[in-house]
């Protein structure tokens, strides 16, 4: 799909919804394109891609987690932003990747990341076209809850553990904790920390966040490649990318060990 100057492409599961939103001269130079084969969870209205006479700007709308990747003229080279709503990017010249986390659906009904590739190009003179617009779909299904591990689960907390450096900010130069910190940090949260003494039962609960947040495709404890550490740095950062556990989850658990309880606040006979 080619786009000009004046133009906008909204991308997302049903992006047409957001067509009556706009008068007639907007819907013109709008552009609504769905991605194929996405999940359930991914939002109708993802984002959109708004093409000036010098820059072109990617607005994001959508909750569902994405990464924008792409070069630029600096020392260093690439970069990558984490998109969240209300975001607005300006894309480099050339070749702008966004990643969709958890955005493809695959036969099997498991998940893998959606890659939507964004090319920029400066023409002296660009071409005179027709953008496509879909009729709107008001019956396109609502949007699904994406997945993820049960709150207040052993395994949750054990995510919760392993991503508290990018879910505080505390990210600078984060590594994995191990198995005898993660038991030792779940312990002062909630007063107990089940069977997680035992470093086995600890590197069960990871391998099942493991593979709720790359999904069976991806999941690094099968691929069989790099050290182990490496592996637990890229689950835990994953955790908080696809928000398998999310910074107010930590603010909870903050909250209940203030409380001096551990507990969740339906558990707490101190909240009403």
């Amino acid at each position: 799909m080619v786009l000009g100057p004046g133009e906008t492409l909204l991308i997302g599961r049903a992006p047409d919804q957001a067509l009556p939103e706009r008068d007639a001269t907007e819907q013109l130079r709008t552009t609504a394109l769905a991605l194929p084969r996405v999940a359930g969870h991914v939002s109708r209205l993802l984002g959109e891609v708004a093409v000036g006479e010098e820059v072109v700007r990617l607005r994001w709308r959508g909750s569902t987690g994405a990464q924008l990747s792409s070069l630029f003229d600096a020392p260093g080279g690439a970069r990558r932003v984490t998109l969240s709503d209300g975001m607005v990017a300006l894309l480099d010249e050339g070749d702008n990747q966004l990643l969709l986390l958890q955005g493809r659906q695959q036969p099997d009904g498991t998940f893998t990341d959606l890659l939507v590739s964004i090319d920029v190009e400066l023409v002296s003179t660009p071409d005179v076209r027709t953008p496509w617009v879909p009729l709107p779909d008001p019956e396109s299904a609502p949007t699904t809850e994406a997945p993820r591990l049960e709150p207040w689960s052993r395994e949750w907390y054990v995510a919760l553990a392993l991503a508290e450096p990018w879910l505080s900010g505390e990210d600078d130069y984060p590594r994995p904790a191990s198995n005898r910190e993660i038991y030792e940090r779940i312990l002062a949260w909630r007063g107990h920390a089940w069977n997680l003494e035992r470093a086995q039962r600890v590197d069960d609960a990871i391998r099942v966040v493991a593979r709720m947040a790359f999904g069976i495709a991806d999941d690094p404890f099968t691929q069989g490649q790099g050290r182990v550490q490496n592996v637990r740095f890229a689950v835990g950062r994953r955790s908080a990318e696809v928000q398998l556990v999310t910074a107010k989850d930590l603010a909870a658990v903050l909250s209940a060990q203030a409380r001096g309880t551990g507990l969740r606040p339906a558990e707490d006979p101190a909240i009403t």
